[in-house]
């Protein structure tokens, strides 16, 4: 399988792409365009940014093609063992899971607009990008010569983004056997001596946490606009980050710490930690799961929580950020009729969208609370000795190392033999049905010396004590597992 694509005309924002498909012993194939990207469980049907399609032989003939569904369509091949599928996608939106090009960038994310031949998904691709001269490219697949990428198979292809351009940035630092490489495409300075510092500091905690990393290499690939916005979305050895305004400030460093630190988590918890509803993904159509608690729940609870471990975040910092999962929760949903795990089911409905009153919850924010308080009981009744960290291990070790799929019992299971009992009152308050969460919050919380409260007004706030059993409490669970060497 081979795929060129060119920008003939960037004002345009018109990719023209060229989809060779050889060794064809049928009287017709049926090609697809995914129906949904990873990392955002919604139909997105990308078919609607195609502007213009054919299908034509080795020797110039057109062959007949019409479309079977809204994203699938089948080709007359008639005796011919090679065909090109040509077509132009409009690439003119700028989020962590689109496309877009112009005079100075190609960001392609070849999720949007790569097809598959049937029963041929499996097959290795070579892509060749007719790019200007003295691009730089960033992306997770191999490089064969100057701008020709190679994918093991389909799932490889679409879970490697690219940015491209002559003006990209970039810091290098590695971790063990893993080289890291932290990208940055728009107008800004990077700090690169603190970038790497920090960055250095979380990856080295979550990969002590973990005990190995999934990859070789891992690039954080980045594009900063004028404009505010915040948006990352996982691969198997990448990240793609959109952040605005580029202004340099304080806020937007913070910003991309966060973002950062809770994709790197992702390396493991659901590119490879994976529900078995989503192996292999089904890209035609909605992949139902209810754990998406776990995998987008638990990493937002990581991704702040290994900040502070790693001495990036203070504990006041940290905690503010705690905050903040609660206020977006308490204040927006502490009513709201569904349970984590029903709302888990129903991203594919409207989970991405504000939706009708008190109907469902925040898989983020809700699922990340859920993570606090299943940490700090496993945390007080081990005295420490086991915490979520021994979960998400044993779902790592048990499923995702292997990657054969984890089920919503296997991870009740787990969590239930690392605390040595049942947690019924967990699942039932917390995960599976819509009983409000603040009881079973500050009962967690009291442990570390902590509360929160809820004001007439529905406004919240987490107050810390300085009692003595309760810093030490919290100390513990923000200490990290990593030992660090000591800075001037």
């Amino acid at each position: 399988m081979h795929y060129s694509i060119s920008v003939p005309d960037p004002q345009s924002r018109l990719l023209h792409i060229i989809y060779t498909i050889t060794r064809i012993e049928t009287d017709y194939i049926e090609v697809q365009l995914p129906a949904w990207r990873p990392g955002r469980y919604e139909i997105q049907n990308f078919a609607k940014n195609i502007q213009f399609i054919e299908a034509v032989s080795a020797t110039g003939r057109k062959c007949d093609l019409y479309k079977v569904t809204k994203d699938r369509w089948r080709v007359g091949t008639e005796g011919e063992n090679e065909i090109q599928i040509r077509y132009t996608y409009y690439a003119n939106v700028r989020n962590a899971g689109t496309s877009y090009v112009d005079e100075e960038l190609w960001y392609l994310n070849f999720i949007n607009f790569c097809m598959y031949t049937e029963s041929r998904i499996s097959e290795a691709y070579t892509i060749d990008l007719d790019l200007p001269e003295n691009y730089t490219i960033a992306c997770g697949l191999s490089l064969k010569g100057k701008n020709r990428l190679f994918a093991k198979d389909f799932y490889e292809l679409v879970d490697s983004p690219l940015l491209a351009s002559q003006s990209l940035q970039k810091c290098e630092y590695q971790v063990e056997n893993v080289r890291f490489m932290v990208w940055m495409h728009g107008n800004i300075r990077p700090d690169w001596k603190r970038i790497e510092h920090d960055f250095r500091r979380f990856s080295a905690e979550q990969i002590a946490t973990m005990g190995e990393f999934p990859e070789t290499e891992y690039h954080f690939l980045n594009l900063i606009l004028p404009t505010a916005f915040y948006h990352g979305v996982e691969h198997h050895n990448s990240t793609m980050i959109v952040l605005g305004p580029d202004d340099e400030g304080e806020g937007m460093y913070t910003d991309l710490l966060g973002v950062s630190s809770h994709e790197l988590f992702h390396a493991w918890n659901i590119i490879r930690i994976r529900p078995k509803e989503l192996l292999p993904y089904d890209f035609t159509k909605e992949n139902y799961f209810r754990t998406c608690f776990v995998a987008e729940g638990c990493t937002t609870y990581y991704g702040d929580l290994f900040l502070k471990r790693a001495g990036v975040f203070d504990e006041e910092a940290y905690l503010m950020e705690l905050e903040v999962y609660m206020k977006r929760h308490f204040e927006n949903s502490a009513n709201a009729t569904q349970s984590l795990a029903d709302s888990s089911f129903d991203l594919w409905l409207d989970g991405y969208e504000k939706g009708i009153p008190d109907r469902k919850v925040s898989v983020y924010h809700k699922g990340a609370l859920a993570a606090l308080i299943l940490d700090l009981y496993l945390r007080k009744i081990s005295d420490h000795r086991q915490s979520i960290d021994n979960v998400i291990r044993l779902l790592w070790v048990r499923f995702g190392k292997p990657f054969i799929g984890y089920s919503l019992q296997d991870y009740k299971d787990i969590a239930e033999e690392v605390a040595a009992e049942s947690l019924e009152w967990y699942w039932n308050d917390c995960i599976f049905t819509s009983e409000p969460l603040e009881t079973r919050l500050n009962e967690a919380l009291e442990f570390v010396g902590m509360h929160m409260s809820v004001s007439e007004d529905s406004l919240v706030q987490l107050h810390v004590s300085e009692d003595l059993h309760g810093k030490a409490q919290r100390d513990k669970w923000l200490s990290s597992v990593q030992v660090f060497e000591s800075e001037e």
